[in-house]
């Protein structure tokens, strides 16, 4: 799966590399109708359900998002304000013909974005909602939650210890395993396929931390879904190893930046294929990419989190390319998850290369885990048990 953001469209979507799209977002207002804050949305929206059916494939509207999770705990927080809410989103449902809609609250029982309404209750409202929108939209939707990796916070602020609740009503989680470090300095990964070296004082903070933390609430891993990104993050230092320690850890916030340019986006974030087009990165023959030496950057490999990093004497870029994706995609695999999720397609290479990476280590072999010389093979790391995280192993 992919998600297609309105601020950033893109025409050419190889439909056949996906199952579903997700369109975002749609940001729910103080009367909980849901709105689009880009003018072209509607138009884009109609006309991706219309190539997506054409082609065989899923459309769900994302609501919420790090920016349109505002009023998500006023809308929930009480039957009258859930009916309304409910109502509103199968209006949207039917004006769009889609196939499912995903709940990016973000976060239940925290306050995530400045601003933001939060209720010791929202975790216990949220599943009313939850259950209320399954019993509403059409038999056939797909419903969905993008979470952290952690479950969600209940009345005490503290993850729940039972989500099994959730995975009744909704048709899978997507753990959003990104944007961990950020831009930070010194620079940290921004998805973390595990804490390898066991140093992170924000282990709850990677792929198989969330995996363990979810299925342990009751969670089935065939309903979680792993979260991957198409972009890193620019941090103004050189330095050639990625910290993995913050003290003390706290909740990650996932944050979305709308523009792409290498030194002064409000988030640094930077796309993957505009490593390509900068000429920061260059594509091997067999999809593959190296830095340009000529860039200035080296590209280096972070065994603590199986992840690449590039530097200069100036900048650090975390990300992630089609080795780590393809490691990535053959853990969820392994623990039998349901799929990934690529947050966003604008971010992936003309030829697909990430997408192409991620699915072979999904549908492919598990020897996929075992990559280049560059990177330690996660199945035959030292201490395996220890490093990715004891429980699914």
């Amino acid at each position: 799966m992919t998600y297609f953001v309105d601020w950033a469209p893109r025409n050419n979507i190889n439909f056949a590399l996906f199952d579903c799209i997700d369109f975002a977002f749609a940001l729910p207002d103080a009367e909980f109708k849901l709105v689009f804050d880009s003018p072209d949305a509607s138009n884009l929206l109609h006309n991706l359900v219309a190539d997506a059916h054409a082609m065989g494939k899923l459309v769900k509207l994302s609501v919420g998002g790090w920016t349109g999770s505002h009023y998500f705990s006023l809308a929930v927080s009480t039957p009258a304000n859930r009916n309304t809410f409910v109502s509103n989103i199968l209006t949207t449902y039917n004006q769009y013909n889609l196939d499912g809609i995903d709940i990016d609250w973000e976060y239940p029982g925290q306050s995530g974005r400045q601003g933001n309404t939060e209720s010791p209750s929202d975790e216990e409202n949220m599943l009313e909602f939850l259950k209320l929108l399954r019993s509403t939209l059409p038999p056939m939707a797909k419903i969905s939650a993008a979470v952290q990796d952690t479950p969600f916070a209940g009345p005490d602020g503290h993850p729940i210890q039972d989500a099994s609740g959730f995975a009744e009503i909704i048709d899978w989680a997507l753990l959003m395993n990104y944007d961990d470090f950020q831009a930070v300095t010194p620079p940290g990964p921004n998805a973390p396929l595990y804490d390898g070296c066991g140093n992170s004082t924000q282990p709850s903070q990677n792929a198989v931390a969330g995996y363990n933390a979810w299925t342990s609430a009751g969670f089935p891993a065939n309903k979680l879904v792993l979260g991957i990104p198409a972009y890193g993050y620019v941090s103004n230092i050189g330095i050639d190893h990625l910290r993995q320690r913050r003290s003390p850890e706290a909740p990650r916030l996932h944050r979305l930046a709308r523009r792409t340019t290498v030194n002064s986006d409000d988030d640094h974030q930077i796309q993957f294929r505009d490593l390509v087009t900068k000429g920061v990165l260059q594509r091997n023959n067999d999809g593959t990419y190296a830095a340009v030496p000529s860039s200035g950057f080296q590209r280096s490999w972070d065994q603590c989190s199986a992840t690449p990093f590039l530097h200069s004497d100036a900048q650090t870029i975390p990300y992630d390319d089609p080795e780590s994706l393809a490691m990535k995609g053959a853990f969820a695999k392994k623990t039998g998850m349901l799929g990934v999720n690529m947050f966003d397609v604008h971010g992936e290479t003309d030829q697909w290369d990430l997408i192409t990476a991620t699915r072979n280590g999904l549908l492919g072999p598990a020897s996929v885990l075992t990559s280049s010389s560059s990177s330690p093979s996660v199945l035959s790391m030292p201490g395996d048990q220890q490093a990715l995280g004891g429980p699914f192993a």
